[in-house]
C-alpha cells in the first residue's frame, strides 16, 4: 500500500507558567519551543491551496503554530491565554496535535514532538496501532 509521510519542523517563542506547580515553573517564564510534526497518509488529497489530489496535506497547515499569536499561532504568546488547559509540555503537544488535526484532511495521522529545551521533549499521537 502506498504511504506518504510528511515531516516539518518549526520554532516558536512563548511564555507560560504551570498553575499549581510547586517550584520555579509555577512562575511566568519563557521557552524557545521546537516542534516536529509528521503527517502520514495512504492517499493524496487536495488542500485549501490546491484543488487536485496531490498532497498529504499542505505544509502551511502543519506550521500554523509558528505564526504570531495575532495571526492565530503561538509565537510570542502567553500560552496560558491561548490554551484552555495548563500548558505543560505534554498539553502543548496535545493542543498542537488537536488544532492541526482540524486543519488537515480526514485520514491523515499525526505525530507531534515538542522540545521545551534542547534536552527535554515530549511526543504526542493518537495512533492506537
Amino acid at each position: 500500500m502506498p504511504t506518504w509521510t510528511l515531516h516539518t519542523e518549526f520554532k516558536f517563542d512563548a511564555a507560560h507558567l504551570i498553575e499549581g506547580y510547586d517550584g520555579k515553573c509555577g512562575r511566568m517564564h519563557g521557552h524557545s519551543y521546537k516542534v516536529h510534526i509528521s503527517a502520514k497518509s495512504y492517499k493524496l488529497n487536495p488542500s485549501k491551496y490546491l484543488d487536485t489530489d496531490d498532497m498529504v496535506c499542505d505544509f502551511r497547515e502543519l506550521k500554523w503554530a509558528s505564526k504570531g499569536s495575532e495571526k492565530g499561532g503561538l509565537d510570542h504568546s502567553v500560552l496560558n491565554e491561548e490554551m484552555p488547559i495548563n500548558p505543560t509540555a505534554e498539553r502543548i503537544a496535545e493542543f498542537i496535535y488537536k488544532e492541526t488535526q482540524q486543519r488537515i484532511p480526514e485520514g491523515v495521522t499525526l505525530n507531534v514532538t515538542v522540545w521545551e529545551t534542547e534536552n527535554s521533549w515530549v511526543e504526542y499521537t493518537e495512533d492506537n496501532v
